[in-house]
């Protein structure tokens, strides 16, 4: 996993490993921390070398086949090393008419992307179940602290993929709902929408919970600690500054929004969270009852400080750090509680990537496989696996596409490989037509986005590939049939 990540740093865009990780500890201090769950950590472990061990195969599985395409058995022998190697054949198609017109290359790696991210969704329940039933933050908890909802946008960047089971340490569930944006910049009309849902569910007893629990609605942006004007948000121009105002901004906006909507007492919490997402430490900015912009609470100082102590000793040390930085007295007793245990959890990921990433990892820039447009699918939550745009439509979708663009444009283009898209939306099978519609509103969306990259698509360099899924999950990312049969796997 290490020796791949060295390998991916020396791509364009991508940066070198910097001396001196900030979340190691000093001279005579051991790296392990009372607080960390060392099993949780050794679950997560497997389940990033699975997952991304599925993608890190096929470039060198494809040069192997470049390398026998002249071959008189060469089909015979490419689907051998395929299931071997990727566990799944590779479209006959493409690998008979190789003697005639060369291997289309192109073509098979964006083929392969979308075949190996289906396969970690087939297998998503088998693969996180090891670390689900050990998270630290599950719905009894969240329940405990008064809260039937937690709704979170963190920037669509691939780097924040992992935010709920690795950063966050929160295990997904139906009272928890992402939905990634460029910049964590949500749409405030949409969520007042999803809180207005929520909040009928809630009025009439069908939420799980106490009648008075609560939604609470996170943003979080990121930065790089090592590379602030370069590795940070690029839909903020990697100015941290500008993400932190303008994430906390959207906030102020749908607190408002919802306030002079429904009234002063209306259930809704909000937190804004930093991600340093070179060492996954995490930021958690405090409300304040006054300005609405209270402390922040940085987990790495807490991890330096507290390493050595006992676990009550810590866990006391993390709670009396909570209460002094509340001046504003904002926080309600569950929502601090919420607080204490994300900065407790967080505790964990920061040893993880000491431990398995030498404190920093390797690839701290992009490293992506494929941009995902549309709505996104929740059962793979892994560091740079995807770049996601939230979109119902391209025109609404513009910027975070451009931003997904111009990442593929240095992770891929400049490599000659093309920029995978895949286009997926979710249906709900018990609705007539739902389906169909679906896959229309997929068309749609590919024949948008081919549209707005002509020179890409003229090129050669731009591979969409369909897919929908059952809300319920009796479907899980079942590829649209295209055209072209060779590419409709």
């Amino acid at each position: 996993m290490q020796a791949a990540s060295r390998q991916a740093a020396s791509l364009p865009g991508v940066e070198l490993r910097l001396p001196n990780p900030a979340c190691v500890p000093g001279a005579g201090q051991r790296c392990e921390h009372a607080l960390v769950d060392a099993l949780l950590n050794e679950r997560l472990y497997d389940y990033e070398c699975r997952v991304r061990g599925r993608f890190e195969r096929i470039v060198p599985t494809l040069k192997a086949l470049s390398a026998l395409q002249h071959e008189a058995d060469f089909v015979e022998r490419a689907q051998r090393i395929a299931l071997d190697s990727l566990g799944y054949e590779l479209p006959e198609p493409l690998l008979a008419k190789a003697w005639v017109a060369g291997l289309d290359l192109r073509q098979l790696h964006s083929h392969c992307v979308f075949r190996s991210f289906r396969e970690c969704i087939q297998h998503a329940d088998e693969d996180r179940a090891p670390w689900r039933e050990r998270a630290a933050i599950d719905a009894p908890f969240l329940r405990s602290c008064g809260l039937h909802t937690i709704d979170i946008s963190p920037c669509s960047d691939g780097r924040l993929q992992g935010l709920l089971p690795f950063v966050l340490r929160l295990a997904p569930h139906e009272g928890v709902q992402v939905k990634a944006y460029a910049g964590a910049l949500f749409d405030v009309e949409a969520d007042i929408a999803d809180w207005t849902w929520r909040e009928r569910e809630r009025q009439a007893g069908r939420l799980a919970g106490e009648a008075q629990s609560e939604y609470l609605k996170v943003a979080a942006y990121h930065v790089s600690s090592s590379h602030p004007a370069h590795q940070g948000c690029a839909a903020h121009g990697s100015d941290d500054g500008r993400a932190e105002r303008a994430a906390a901004q959207r906030l102020a906006e749908l607190r408002a929004a919802v306030t002079s909507s429904f009234g002063p007492d209306a259930a809704l919490q909000t937190l804004l969270i930093g991600v340093d997402t070179d060492t996954d430490a995490i930021r958690i900015h405090l409300p304040d009852s006054a300005t609405g912009a209270g402390a922040v609470l940085d987990s790495a100082a807490i991890f330096r400080d507290t390493l050595g102590l006992a676990a009550e000793d810590a866990r006391e040390a993390i709670a009396v750090a909570v209460a002094r930085a509340d001046q504003g007295a904002a926080l309600r007793p569950g929502l601090r509680r919420l607080v204490e245990r994300l900065l407790e959890a967080n505790l964990s990921q920061i040893e993880y990537v000491i431990r398995h990433h030498e404190g920093r990892y390797a690839v701290i820039g992009h490293n992506e496989f494929f941009i995902c447009a549309g709505e996104a699918m929740s059962e793979l939550q892994l560091r740079n696996q995807f770049y996601f745009a939230h979109l119902d439509t391209v025109e609404e979708g513009a910027p975070d596409l451009d931003v997904g663009v111009r990442i593929f444009s240095a992770l891929n283009v400049a490599r000659g490989l093309p920029v995978p898209v895949l286009v997926h939306f979710h249906y709900a099978a018990q609705v007539p037509g739902s389906r169909e519609r679906a896959v229309a509103r997929c068309r749609r969306v590919k024949a948008a986005i081919e549209a707005r990259y002509p020179a890409l698509q003229a090129q050669g360099l731009l591979h969409c590939q369909m897919a929908v899924s059952d809300l319920r999950s009796a479907e899980r990312c079942s590829f649209v049939e295209q055209p072209d049969a060779a590419t409709a796997h």
